[in-house]
């Protein structure tokens, strides 16, 4: 089923993609982003397309002119290099990553100050999911994935404002990150499709600042498991919340995969999340 929650995001009628295609798609077969029409002329147009270890990212970036080729080449570089750094430095799989050093002991996380926000952030997600995201009920110990491509994208992200460039869109998988405008001029479109049903219309926003996380439409059977049984969740076969801050966003939708219709609870009134998408199988 779709939600009936709206996201604090403009909703946009399907019908005007006809003449006005999005900038975006998520769950599309083809998950690249749409090409971009004109660019203003004051703007430095650049997309870019990364891999590390575990994920693909794609940065689109419409950068003012006086930045400079060299200056948005460099912010690029600080924001990949960004990315690659998460990826070697938290990531579980990483066997001497800072995570990998907390599971066998040898470290706290108030060893080094973003490990210690990543671990808050856990913690905050599960007291807000009522345990429903934890990071400390898997295999092995502490793994935050449910949320490290979003911290990733977000940290990414605060790169490129530092160096002057506010309108941009990040995207890994079936999540994103945008803010500002796109190279039309006006809020970035997405398109989120039904991950099954190929014949629903897809929802459609204009946002010109927050985040998409998606959790189950990766393919992979089992990959978010019942935190309270061990099992593989079963009851959803996708989620998808909106909200301001991707690693947030992510945490929403991996733990709202797990409980299933139940988890729709959290996203009360006046909350900055909502629910698009919770897909019975």
């Amino acid at each position: 089923m779709w939600t009936d929650e709206q996201p604090r995001t403009r909703w946009a009628d399907p019908a005007t993609f006809r003449f006005r295609r999005p900038d975006l798609r998520l769950g599309a077969r083809d998950p690249r982003p749409d090409r971009s029409g004109p660019v203003a002329g004051d703007r430095i147009a650049v997309r870019h397309s990364v891999r590390t270890s575990t994920a693909e990212y794609t940065l689109l970036l419409n950068a003012p002119e006086w930045l400079g080729r060299r200056g948005v080449g460099e912010a690029l570089r600080d924001a990949v290099a960004e990315l690659r750094a998460i990826d070697l430095t938290y990531g579980p799989n990483q066997p001497e990553s800072l995570v990998s050093r907390l599971r066998r002991g040898e470290i706290g996380p108030e060893s080094y100050p973003p490990l210690a926000d990543l671990v808050d952030r856990c913690a905050a997600m599960r007291a807000a999911t009522d345990g429903w995201f934890d990071a400390w009920a898997v295999p092995g110990g502490f793994d935050p994935g449910g949320l490290l491509g979003g911290w990733a994208v977000e940290r990414a992200a605060a790169r490129l404002r530092a160096a002057g460039i506010h309108d941009y869109a990040v995207l890994t998988g079936a999540d994103l990150v945008v803010r500002g405008h796109a190279g039309h001029g006006g809020p970035w479109r997405v398109a989120v499709h039904h991950p099954t049903d190929r014949r629903r219309a897809p929802l459609v926003l204009e946002m010109a600042a927050g985040a998409i996380g998606t959790s189950g439409v990766t393919g992979r059977q089992g990959h978010v498991v019942d935190p309270h049984t061990g099992e593989p969740a079963d009851q959803l076969v996708a989620a998808t919340v909106v909200g301001p801050d991707l690693a947030v966003a992510d945490a929403y939708a991996t733990a709202l995969y797990a409980a299933g219709p139940a988890g729709l609870a959290w996203f009360r009134s006046g909350s900055d999340y909502r629910p698009l998408l919770a897909a019975r199988r």
